[in-house]
């Protein structure tokens, strides 16, 4: 058995994905969610696996890169963000694998510092034991209302060179 991975750019395979996130993501799932009412930014890329049982798409992980500031410091980091398994296909190692396949795209950038994704917390243990560690500081984005402190998940870092693990986070944009 033969695993495809796919990375592609994020607008342009969006229709590839977006199908997944509607079957896991549905608006009834959604709008109990903490997280319900933030906008998003698009991934710039997209990790998508194919199942190989039946070819349909079982897993995406959207890839970000962006310049943000830590401690008014400009970084320029990568994201993982819209990570989503079909509910047939998890416990088979795709979100890893998918994960995997995009923190390697990132490592490729040289200019990554670290990445950054979040989460809620029954997925912590998850992303610990793929080498993720909490950043226990704050965070910012933007939203249509402007700058706002970033609270509806917990963020979690990852060491391309090194991560820093407290202070302060603008992401300059939308969150992942």
């Amino acid at each position: 058995m033969s695993i495809e991975i796919d990375i592609l750019n994020g607008d342009a395979s969006w229709q590839r994905a977006e199908a997944l996130h509607r079957a896991v993501w549905g608006r009834h799932i959604v709008e109990k969610q903490p997280w319900a009412h933030i906008e998003w930014a698009h991934a710039d890329l997209r990790v998508l696996i194919d199942a190989p049982d039946d070819g349909g798409l079982a897993c995406h992980v959207g890839i970000y890169f962006r310049t943000i500031t830590w401690n008014r410091h400009k970084v320029h980091v990568g994201g993982i963000g819209g990570v989503t398994t079909r509910e047939d296909c998890r416990r088979r190692g795709y979100a890893s694998l998918a994960i995997d396949a995009a923190v390697h795209t990132m490592r490729a950038n040289d200019a990554v510092k670290f990445a950054i994704l979040f989460c809620e917390p029954h997925n912590f243990a998850f992303y610990q034991a793929r080498g993720w560690h909490p950043f226990t500081g704050e965070v910012y984005c933007e939203q249509p209302s402007g700058q706002i402190r970033f609270e509806a998940m917990a963020p979690f870092v990852y060491d391309i060179v090194r991560a820093p693990r407290d202070g302060k986070i603008d992401l300059c944009g939308l969150p992942w």
